[in-house]
Protein backbone atom coordinates (compact mmCIF):
# COMPACT_ATOMS: atom_id res chain seq x y z
CA UNK A 1 0.00 0.00 0.00
CA UNK A 2 1.18 3.57 -0.81
CA UNK A 3 1.71 6.15 1.96
CA UNK A 4 1.75 8.51 -0.54
CA UNK A 5 0.48 9.08 -3.95
CA UNK A 6 3.55 9.47 -5.73
CA UNK A 7 2.44 10.30 -9.18
CA UNK A 8 -0.29 12.56 -7.91
CA UNK A 9 2.76 14.55 -5.76
CA UNK A 10 4.82 14.90 -9.12
CA UNK A 11 1.69 16.42 -10.99
CA UNK A 12 0.66 18.72 -8.46
CA UNK A 13 4.20 19.83 -7.62
CA UNK A 14 5.06 20.44 -11.46
CA UNK A 15 1.51 22.00 -11.54
CA UNK A 16 1.97 24.12 -8.70
CA UNK A 17 5.80 25.60 -9.21
CA UNK A 18 6.42 28.96 -10.01
CA UNK A 19 8.18 29.91 -13.74
CA UNK A 20 12.03 30.35 -13.58
CA UNK A 21 13.56 33.55 -14.29
CA UNK A 22 13.60 34.42 -18.24
CA UNK A 23 16.75 33.79 -19.54
CA UNK A 24 17.37 33.12 -23.77
CA UNK A 25 18.37 29.54 -24.85
CA UNK A 26 21.59 30.64 -24.90
CA UNK A 27 22.06 32.05 -21.64
CA UNK A 28 20.68 28.90 -20.17
CA UNK A 29 22.89 26.77 -21.75
CA UNK A 30 25.48 28.66 -20.59
CA UNK A 31 24.55 28.40 -17.15
CA UNK A 32 24.56 24.51 -17.47
CA UNK A 33 28.14 24.23 -18.69
CA UNK A 34 29.34 26.58 -16.22
CA UNK A 35 28.35 25.23 -13.19
CA UNK A 36 29.00 21.85 -14.49
CA UNK A 37 32.29 22.92 -14.49
CA UNK A 38 32.77 24.86 -11.56
CA UNK A 39 31.41 21.76 -9.66
CA UNK A 40 34.73 19.62 -10.69
CA UNK A 41 36.33 22.87 -9.81
CA UNK A 42 35.01 22.96 -6.29
CA UNK A 43 35.88 19.21 -5.62
CA UNK A 44 39.55 19.99 -5.91
CA UNK A 45 39.17 22.88 -3.27
CA UNK A 46 37.09 21.16 -0.42
CA UNK A 47 39.21 18.15 -0.86
CA UNK A 48 42.36 20.17 0.00
CA UNK A 49 40.88 22.24 2.81
CA UNK A 50 38.71 19.83 4.54
CA UNK A 51 41.49 17.24 4.31
CA UNK A 52 38.82 14.50 3.64
CA UNK A 53 39.88 11.70 1.03
CA UNK A 54 36.20 11.24 -1.73
CA UNK A 55 34.95 9.37 -4.21
CA UNK A 56 36.36 10.77 -7.57
CA UNK A 57 34.36 14.13 -8.38
CA UNK A 58 31.27 13.66 -10.83
CA UNK A 59 30.22 16.51 -12.74
CA UNK A 60 26.86 18.20 -11.20
CA UNK A 61 23.67 16.63 -12.65
CA UNK A 62 21.82 19.98 -13.45
CA UNK A 63 17.72 20.61 -13.53
CA UNK A 64 15.36 22.79 -13.64
CA UNK A 65 12.50 23.25 -10.91
CA UNK A 66 10.37 20.08 -12.37
CA UNK A 67 13.42 18.44 -12.33
CA UNK A 68 13.94 18.71 -8.97
CA UNK A 69 10.75 17.64 -7.86
CA UNK A 70 10.88 14.57 -10.12
CA UNK A 71 14.14 13.65 -8.57
CA UNK A 72 12.99 13.99 -4.80
CA UNK A 73 10.15 11.99 -5.45
CA UNK A 74 12.41 9.44 -6.72
CA UNK A 75 14.39 9.68 -2.88
CA UNK A 76 11.10 9.98 -0.52
CA UNK A 77 10.29 6.49 -2.53
CA UNK A 78 13.62 5.12 -1.20
CA UNK A 79 13.40 6.78 2.86
CA UNK A 80 9.35 5.75 3.06
CA UNK A 81 9.80 2.61 1.82
CA UNK A 82 10.29 0.85 5.77
CA UNK A 83 7.13 2.57 6.65
CA UNK A 84 5.42 1.76 3.47
CA UNK A 85 5.97 -2.14 4.72
CA UNK A 86 5.03 -1.27 7.90
CA UNK A 87 1.20 0.26 6.72
CA UNK A 88 0.75 -2.56 4.74
CA UNK A 89 -2.51 -3.97 7.17
CA UNK A 90 -3.75 -0.76 7.26
CA UNK A 91 -7.61 -0.99 5.71
CA UNK A 92 -7.31 -0.21 1.91
CA UNK A 93 -9.76 2.68 1.98
CA UNK A 94 -8.04 4.09 4.29
CA UNK A 95 -4.95 3.87 2.18
CA UNK A 96 -6.53 4.78 -0.65
CA UNK A 97 -7.84 8.17 0.82
CA UNK A 98 -4.72 9.04 2.46
CA UNK A 99 -2.14 8.64 -0.35
CA UNK A 100 -4.08 10.89 -2.07
CA UNK A 101 -4.52 13.60 0.50
CA UNK A 102 -0.43 13.34 1.40
CA UNK A 103 0.44 12.96 -2.40
CA UNK A 104 -1.37 16.51 -2.80
CA UNK A 105 -0.03 17.75 0.21
CA UNK A 106 3.53 16.79 -0.22
CA UNK A 107 3.46 18.04 -3.94
CA UNK A 108 2.51 21.74 -3.25
CA UNK A 109 5.42 21.31 -0.22
CA UNK A 110 7.59 20.24 -3.23
CA UNK A 111 6.48 23.03 -5.01
CA UNK A 112 7.11 25.51 -2.61
CA UNK A 113 10.59 24.15 -2.15
CA UNK A 114 10.86 23.72 -5.87
CA UNK A 115 11.88 27.71 -6.76
CA UNK A 116 13.95 28.04 -3.24
CA UNK A 117 16.42 24.62 -3.61
CA UNK A 118 19.83 25.92 -4.81
CA UNK A 119 21.16 22.15 -4.95
CA UNK A 120 21.56 19.57 -2.83
CA UNK A 121 23.62 16.03 -2.46
CA UNK A 122 21.11 13.42 -3.10
CA UNK A 123 21.65 10.55 -0.22
CA UNK A 124 19.24 8.51 -1.05
CA UNK A 125 18.76 7.15 -5.15
CA UNK A 126 16.58 4.33 -6.43
CA UNK A 127 18.75 1.03 -7.25
CA UNK A 128 19.95 1.50 -11.72
CA UNK A 129 18.65 -1.06 -14.17
CA UNK A 130 21.68 -3.02 -13.12
CA UNK A 131 20.07 -3.47 -8.78
CA UNK A 132 22.98 -1.40 -7.42
CA UNK A 133 22.38 1.59 -5.47
CA UNK A 134 24.28 4.62 -6.23
CA UNK A 135 26.14 6.22 -3.65
CA UNK A 136 24.23 9.62 -4.15
CA UNK A 137 24.07 12.95 -6.81
CA UNK A 138 25.02 16.25 -6.36
CA UNK A 139 22.15 18.05 -8.13
CA UNK A 140 22.32 21.89 -8.81
CA UNK A 141 19.04 24.14 -9.74
CA UNK A 142 19.88 25.82 -12.28
CA UNK A 143 17.04 28.74 -12.45
CA UNK A 144 17.20 28.59 -8.78
CA UNK A 145 20.73 30.45 -8.92
CA UNK A 146 20.53 32.47 -11.74
CA UNK A 147 17.07 34.34 -10.06
CA UNK A 148 19.20 34.06 -6.62
CA UNK A 149 22.27 36.01 -8.02
CA UNK A 150 20.15 38.53 -10.12
CA UNK A 151 17.98 39.23 -7.25
CA UNK A 152 21.08 40.21 -5.10
CA UNK A 153 23.03 41.37 -7.79
CA UNK A 154 26.35 39.82 -7.70
CA UNK A 155 28.81 38.40 -9.77
CA UNK A 156 27.62 35.26 -11.62
CA UNK A 157 30.46 32.84 -11.64
CA UNK A 158 31.69 33.86 -7.92
CA UNK A 159 28.14 33.35 -6.70
CA UNK A 160 27.81 29.75 -8.74
CA UNK A 161 31.31 28.70 -7.32
CA UNK A 162 30.59 29.45 -4.28
CA UNK A 163 27.65 27.43 -4.31
CA UNK A 164 28.99 24.51 -5.47
CA UNK A 165 31.62 24.76 -2.46
CA UNK A 166 28.88 24.04 -0.17
CA UNK A 167 27.29 21.32 -2.10
CA UNK A 168 30.17 19.57 -3.20
CA UNK A 169 31.18 19.89 0.99
CA UNK A 170 28.35 17.34 1.01
CA UNK A 171 29.68 15.01 -1.78
CA UNK A 172 33.05 14.87 0.37
CA UNK A 173 31.30 14.39 3.54
CA UNK A 174 28.72 11.62 2.61
CA UNK A 175 31.86 9.72 0.02
CA UNK A 176 34.80 10.27 2.21
CA UNK A 177 32.93 8.91 5.56
CA UNK A 178 32.28 5.53 4.20
CA UNK A 179 29.49 5.03 7.35
CA UNK A 180 28.13 8.42 7.46
CA UNK A 181 25.41 7.59 4.72
CA UNK A 182 24.08 4.38 6.41
CA UNK A 183 24.19 6.49 9.61
CA UNK A 184 21.51 8.59 8.29
CA UNK A 185 19.93 6.27 6.73
CA UNK A 186 19.48 4.36 9.65
CA UNK A 187 18.42 6.91 11.69
CA UNK A 188 16.01 7.62 9.56
CA UNK A 189 13.98 4.41 9.54
CA UNK A 190 13.96 3.98 12.95
CA UNK A 191 12.27 7.08 13.26
CA UNK A 192 9.63 5.90 10.51
CA UNK A 193 9.22 2.86 12.13
CA UNK A 194 8.42 4.47 15.75
CA UNK A 195 5.37 6.36 14.03
CA UNK A 196 2.72 4.84 15.63
CA UNK A 197 -0.21 3.55 12.89
CA UNK A 198 -3.49 3.12 14.30
CA UNK A 199 -5.96 5.26 13.55
CA UNK A 200 -6.85 6.86 17.02
CA UNK A 201 -3.08 7.85 17.29
CA UNK A 202 -3.31 9.43 13.50
CA UNK A 203 -6.07 11.56 14.92
CA UNK A 204 -4.23 13.07 17.84
CA UNK A 205 -1.49 14.24 15.23
CA UNK A 206 -3.73 15.74 13.02
CA UNK A 207 -4.93 17.65 16.03
CA UNK A 208 -1.22 18.82 17.09
CA UNK A 209 -0.16 19.16 13.56
CA UNK A 210 -3.61 21.91 13.48
CA UNK A 211 -2.39 23.38 16.62
CA UNK A 212 1.25 23.94 15.08
CA UNK A 213 -0.28 25.91 12.62
CA UNK A 214 -2.52 27.90 15.11
CA UNK A 215 0.63 28.94 16.84
CA UNK A 216 2.68 29.36 13.67
CA UNK A 217 -0.17 32.17 12.48
CA UNK A 218 0.17 34.09 16.21
CA UNK A 219 3.60 33.70 15.73
CA UNK A 220 4.87 31.08 17.27
CA UNK A 221 7.69 28.94 17.14
CA UNK A 222 5.26 25.55 16.20
CA UNK A 223 6.53 23.35 13.35
CA UNK A 224 4.94 20.44 11.84
CA UNK A 225 8.05 18.11 11.83
CA UNK A 226 7.64 18.85 16.09
CA UNK A 227 4.15 18.41 16.27
CA UNK A 228 3.31 15.22 14.92
CA UNK A 229 6.11 13.04 16.02
CA UNK A 230 5.68 10.41 18.91
CA UNK A 231 8.09 10.53 22.17
CA UNK A 232 10.17 7.98 20.58
CA UNK A 233 10.89 9.48 17.54
CA UNK A 234 12.09 12.85 19.76
CA UNK A 235 15.36 11.11 20.97
CA UNK A 236 15.75 9.61 16.92
CA UNK A 237 15.29 13.28 15.89
CA UNK A 238 17.67 14.81 18.26
CA UNK A 239 20.39 12.43 16.94
CA UNK A 240 18.88 13.55 13.37
CA UNK A 241 19.00 16.58 13.83
CA UNK A 242 22.39 16.83 15.74
CA UNK A 243 24.42 15.10 12.62
CA UNK A 244 22.44 17.46 10.11
CA UNK A 245 23.41 20.43 11.77
CA UNK A 246 26.75 19.18 11.56
CA UNK A 247 27.08 18.52 7.94
CA UNK A 248 25.02 21.75 7.08
CA UNK A 249 27.22 23.59 9.28
CA UNK A 250 30.25 21.95 7.82
CA UNK A 251 29.32 22.94 4.37
CA UNK A 252 28.92 26.50 5.04
CA UNK A 253 31.58 27.45 6.83
CA UNK A 254 34.06 25.61 3.96
CA UNK A 255 32.03 27.64 1.17
CA UNK A 256 33.10 30.83 3.20
CA UNK A 257 36.33 29.20 4.39
CA UNK A 258 37.63 28.29 0.66
CA UNK A 259 35.79 31.84 -0.31
CA UNK A 260 38.30 34.65 -0.27
CA UNK A 261 41.34 32.33 -2.22
CA UNK A 262 39.15 31.44 -5.45
CA UNK A 263 35.52 33.60 -4.85
CA UNK A 264 36.90 37.17 -4.54
CA UNK A 265 34.00 38.74 -3.59
CA UNK A 266 32.80 35.98 -1.33
CA UNK A 267 32.27 38.92 1.61
CA UNK A 268 29.43 40.58 -0.77
CA UNK A 269 27.81 37.21 -1.16
CA UNK A 270 27.16 36.04 2.42
CA UNK A 271 26.06 39.69 3.20
CA UNK A 272 23.85 40.08 0.94
CA UNK A 273 22.71 36.09 1.31
CA UNK A 274 22.06 36.00 5.33
CA UNK A 275 19.80 38.85 4.45
CA UNK A 276 18.52 37.25 2.33
CA UNK A 277 17.35 34.29 3.87
CA UNK A 278 16.13 36.33 6.79
CA UNK A 279 13.85 38.03 4.76
CA UNK A 280 10.51 37.05 2.52
CA UNK A 281 6.86 37.81 3.27
CA UNK A 282 5.23 37.28 6.32
CA UNK A 283 3.19 34.53 4.19
CA UNK A 284 6.77 32.76 3.37
CA UNK A 285 7.80 33.04 6.65
CA UNK A 286 4.86 31.30 8.32
CA UNK A 287 5.62 28.52 5.59
CA UNK A 288 8.75 28.45 5.93
CA UNK A 289 8.29 27.99 9.49
CA UNK A 290 5.65 25.41 9.72
CA UNK A 291 7.94 22.98 7.63
CA UNK A 292 10.78 23.95 9.95
CA UNK A 293 12.89 25.51 7.37
CA UNK A 294 13.84 28.50 10.08
CA UNK A 295 15.01 25.72 11.93
CA UNK A 296 17.09 24.83 9.17
CA UNK A 297 18.22 28.48 9.40
CA UNK A 298 19.13 27.85 12.65
CA UNK A 299 21.13 24.21 11.65
CA UNK A 300 23.63 26.45 9.54
CA UNK A 301 24.40 29.14 12.03
CA UNK A 302 25.04 26.65 15.21
CA UNK A 303 26.83 23.98 13.11
CA UNK A 304 29.30 26.76 11.65
CA UNK A 305 29.80 28.15 14.96
CA UNK A 306 30.95 24.57 15.88
CA UNK A 307 32.98 24.00 13.16
CA UNK A 308 34.52 27.22 13.49
CA UNK A 309 35.34 26.76 16.94
CA UNK A 310 36.87 23.32 16.91
CA UNK A 311 38.71 24.38 13.82
CA UNK A 312 40.42 27.45 15.76
CA UNK A 313 41.30 25.69 18.72
CA UNK A 314 42.16 22.16 17.42
CA UNK A 315 42.89 22.09 13.91
CA UNK A 316 41.56 20.69 10.88
CA UNK A 317 42.77 17.34 12.00
CA UNK A 318 41.51 17.91 15.19
CA UNK A 319 37.64 18.59 13.50
CA UNK A 320 37.61 15.38 11.55
CA UNK A 321 37.94 13.28 14.73
CA UNK A 322 34.15 14.34 14.11
CA UNK A 323 34.28 11.61 11.30
CA UNK A 324 35.97 8.57 13.31
CA UNK A 325 32.34 6.93 14.11
CA UNK A 326 29.44 7.49 15.23
CA UNK A 327 30.30 7.23 18.94
CA UNK A 328 32.60 10.46 17.71
CA UNK A 329 29.30 12.52 16.52
CA UNK A 330 28.43 15.62 18.44
CA UNK A 331 24.94 15.33 20.21
CA UNK A 332 22.56 18.36 20.18
CA UNK A 333 23.98 19.78 23.30
CA UNK A 334 27.86 19.33 22.53
CA UNK A 335 26.65 21.32 18.90
CA UNK A 336 25.72 24.37 21.23
CA UNK A 337 28.72 23.67 23.45
CA UNK A 338 31.52 22.74 21.28
CA UNK A 339 34.01 22.38 24.39
CA UNK A 340 32.36 19.97 25.78
CA UNK A 341 32.70 18.00 22.71
CA UNK A 342 36.40 18.62 22.12
CA UNK A 343 36.77 17.73 25.97
CA UNK A 344 34.90 14.01 25.45
CA UNK A 345 36.48 13.33 21.90
CA UNK A 346 40.16 15.39 21.51
CA UNK A 347 41.11 14.40 25.62
CA UNK A 348 43.01 11.02 25.33
CA UNK A 349 44.96 9.69 28.23
CA UNK A 350 47.78 11.04 27.76
CA UNK A 351 46.22 14.69 27.79
CA UNK A 352 44.20 16.84 25.35
CA UNK A 353 44.89 17.21 21.62
CA UNK A 354 44.05 20.44 21.37
CA UNK A 355 46.49 22.88 18.97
Amino acid sequence: MQVIDWDLAVTTGVRLVRPGPQVSREEARQAVLELRRLSRDAEGHVREFTRIDSAPPEAATVVDRPGWIRANVDGFRVVLEPLTQKMSNMPAIVGAVGSRITGLEVGAVLAFLASRVLGQYELFLPPDPSGVAPAGRLTLVAPNIVHAERELGVDPRDFRLWVCLHEETHRVQFTGVPWLREYVRGQMTEFLLASEMDLTTLLERLRAASDAVADAFKGGEGNLIEAIQTPEQKAVLDRVTAVMTLVEGHGDYVMDAVGPSVVPSVAEIRAKFQRRREGGSRVDQLVRRLLGIELKMKQYAEGSRFVRTVVDEAGMDGFNKVWTSPETLPDRDEIADPHAWMSRVLTTSSGPELT
